[in-house]
């Protein structure tokens, strides 16, 4: 499963062909790559909504492929392929439109999502005269700004109205998730809860594998017998060890049965990757930790009026440590500004009390 926040990568790189066959990968910029893609699947002289309800969906299809590592897990050292049997056209070397440029530059950042979902919306489309598909219509979307929908509406109109636009994500460089070296008895911190996590979910689908209880991110006996039960039924070396190769056969089955890479996925919450405090969070902190915090301190803003919004940009601010201090007296905190462990529990209660009484299991 993914360990981070959803960002917007620097670089994407590129299959020129289906997956296995010999052609090259080209690295690009991903704002680049938008532009070549925009420019090679519809037409500059479409309507202004249609154009924009597109370069989102190119823009959010793309960042699903990379956020859920689809390819890397599965062996090949790409994000995603040019073709559309697969994916979406590229055509390396290629001029863009003007005008796609302009609007792509001014939507940069933004990706459609689910709401109450982190992953980006696989948000698959097809050009609905010579293929047809449950995503986008690019023509309709032509046909429906026509008519005088916005890009919002047209977006609506084919993922449903539970959908939401993120905007002025980080951008960063492309990291793997694989930590970097195996996991094992032992093993403590975020990474640990990943597995564990991931374990748990795959073993809905996969009732043989024992689930760790409760998920704690320490690698103990019950951790080493569910990977080791994992291992054995996908064929993986039953040692009981996670290396990046069980690392990414739990990314690639993780992502199947939460079906992430499909429009009806079934989600991935920020409660699956926040459980676990792993860290002093003040001013000036940076990275996955402080994109949860704020995460967790957005949707807590939207039932406590007393607590300002912020955006999940991976730096804690003035605005982030604003936001702590006043969660910090709603919950009879000591008002420090800084995130120990106590207030990041009394956080995720916090949130877990919302995300129950949303589904009506409070």
């Amino acid at each position: 499963m993914a360990t981070t926040m959803p960002y917007i990568p620097e670089n994407i790189t590129v299959h020129l062909g289906l997956p296995d066959s010999d052609a090259p990968n080209v690295t690009v910029p991903f704002r680049e790559y938008i532009y070549n893609v925009a420019s090679s699947e519809i037409y500059p002289t479409w309507e202004d909504a249609a154009l924009r309800a597109n370069i989102l969906a190119i823009m959010s299809y793309a960042l699903n492929r990379v956020y859920t590592e689809y390819y890397p897990s599965r062996g090949y050292d790409f994000n995603i392929t040019s073709t559309t049997a697969l994916d979406q056209k590229f055509i390396e070397g290629r001029n863009y439109f003007e005008n796609v440029v302009k609007l792509t530059d001014e939507l940069f950042g933004s990706y459609l999502r689910r709401n109450g979902f982190m992953e980006p919306l696989a948000a698959s489309f097809c050009n609905g005269t010579t293929s047809t598909c449950e995503g986008l219509s690019q023509w309709g979307s032509q046909e429906l700004a026509r008519q005088g929908l916005s890009a919002t509406e047209i977006l609506q109109r084919y993922y449903g109205n539970n959908i939401e636009l993120v905007t002025d994500a980080p951008v960063q460089n492309f990291t793997e998730s694989y930590p970097g070296s195996p996991l094992r008895t032992g093993s403590v911190g975020r990474d640990v809860v990943i597995i564990q996590a991931s374990i748990n979910q795959i073993a809905e689908n996969y009732p043989a594998i024992p689930k760790v209880s409760p998920v704690d991110g320490i690698f103990g006996p019950q951790t080493e017998r569910a990977v080791r039960s994992f291992q054995q039924i996908f064929q993986l070396t039953p040692d009981g060890i996670v290396g990046r190769a069980t690392w990414y056969k739990l990314v690639q089955l993780y992502v199947a049965v939460r079906q992430l890479n499909e429009l009806r996925s079934k989600g991935q919450t920020v409660a699956e990757v926040a459980p676990v405090y792993t860290g002093l969070l003040s001013e000036g902190s940076s990275g996955n930790a402080v994109s949860i915090l704020q995460t967790l301190l957005g949707i807590v803003a939207q039932y406590d009026s007393g607590i300002p919004p912020v955006t999940a940009t991976g730096f804690f601010d003035t605005g982030t440590r604003q936001a702590v201090l006043a969660f910090q007296r709603s919950a009879g905190l000591p008002t420090t500004g800084i995130v120990g462990e106590a207030t990041w529990n009394a956080l995720y209660r916090r949130y877990q009390g919302i995300e129950a009484s949303e589904t009506g299991s409070a």
